[in-house]
């Protein structure tokens, strides 16, 4: 049996709290490496593109002509930005947030230049314009850069906000009451039951606090919530029915810190207060190719309960979006009194 962690957590939490207070590294202020960022870019380009020849075209044609000359140019030059940036992102993220923006803009009126040289190669232009090219790249750099700056410092609210709000579910009185009140009617009839609940009680507190940084693995997730549900089993006992559909080749797939935790406090709060009757959880996990499915669901009372706000829900698929963008799906829903979320994400 393990040692009772109740208040070695504070001890761990303290020294975790001297570690980060050291200076932390420089970050990277903008990420080209999500296909979601590779589409916004291509299209962004090709829309300036679109808008630019119109001022040369004297007809619909001679526009469409223009735009495919101009694309020819201009697509393989943006993917040329987007594959060295995101190429040498370890590199970029070692400047300074200023240096990085300048290196972008660096980025791209070389390719601005390589666009440029692939019309001077086709024979598609009397006069190279190099400063130009270089220039138009320059900016449209700049755009894109601060479009991706303005991404990443959106991911800092949602993370404190989940950060912020398991906080308050760890140290809510109820919460930490009822947790305390189950351990103490448990440690004469069956201490090793109470010592159990202390400890993974011990492990919420150290889990919430310790800085985890911007991702997890789902396996990370999986024990937090098997952590937090194994207490509030004690305190429902068989109202609460708890099954677990795990996929072993799923664990790897990353989350958001704090991401389950919330789906299933959702489901007892939803499911199991309540009913008389308790509720059902399932909780599954599966990969399925170069894809992970994640799976919440639970039995609901008597229609025409109160239902959340659901700003559990929203924050959830804020913070997906944010960590995977497009590559992300998020769905729920109430079918035949089950309240499912279904949660997909690369592996």
């Amino acid at each position: 049996m393990k040692e009772p962690q109740i208040l070695s957590v504070f001890q761990d939490t303290a020294a975790a709290w001297s570690e980060n207070a050291a200076p932390a590294p420089v970050a990277l202020v903008f990420d080209a490496c999500h296909v979601g960022v590779v589409l916004r870019a291509v299209l962004f380009v090709q829309v300036v593109m679109a808008v630019a020849v119109m001022f040369g075209a004297t007809t619909p044609l001679d526009w469409l002509t223009r735009l495919a000359l101009a694309t020819g140019a201009a697509l393989p030059a943006t993917l040329l930005w987007l594959i060295v940036a995101c190429s040498f992102k370890k590199v970029l993220a070692r400047l300074s947030a200023t240096r990085q923006q300048l290196a972008g803009m660096a980025l791209g009126a070389l390719a601005g230049l390589y666009g440029c040289g692939v019309l001077a190669m086709l024979g598609s232009l009397e006069a190279a314009p190099w400063w130009a090219s270089a220039c138009t790249g320059a900016m449209l750099s700049a755009a894109l850069v601060a479009a991706l700056v303005v991404r990443a410092r959106g991911k800092a609210p949602a993370a404190a906000a989940a950060r912020l709000a398991e906080l308050q579910a760890r140290i809510r009185p109820h919460f930490l009451f009822n947790t305390l009140n189950s351990a103490i009617a448990l440690v004469r009839a069956e201490p090793g039951k109470a010592e159990s609940l202390l400890e993974d009680l011990s492990d919420l507190f150290r889990h919430a606090l310790v800085e985890q940084g911007e991702s997890v693995t789902l396996s990370q997730e999986i024990a937090m919530a098997q952590a937090y549900l194994a207490i509030e089993q004690v305190r429902f006992g068989e109202r609460l029915r708890m099954v677990w559909s795990l996929d072993t080749q799923a664990d790897a797939a990353r989350l958001p810190p704090l991401l389950l935790q919330p789906l299933v406090e959702n489901a007892v709060k939803h499911g199991v207060e309540p009913s008389a009757s308790g509720a059902d959880i399932h909780v599954s996990t599966e990969r399925r190719g170069s894809r992970v499915v994640v799976k919440v669901s639970n039995t609901t009372p008597v229609p025409g309960s109160v239902r959340g706000s659901g700003l559990a829900l929203n924050n959830v698929r804020e913070r997906l979006s944010l960590l995977h963008d497009v590559q992300a799906q998020f769905q729920s829903g109430l079918k035949d009194g089950v309240f499912q979320v279904r949660i997909e994400v690369p592996a």
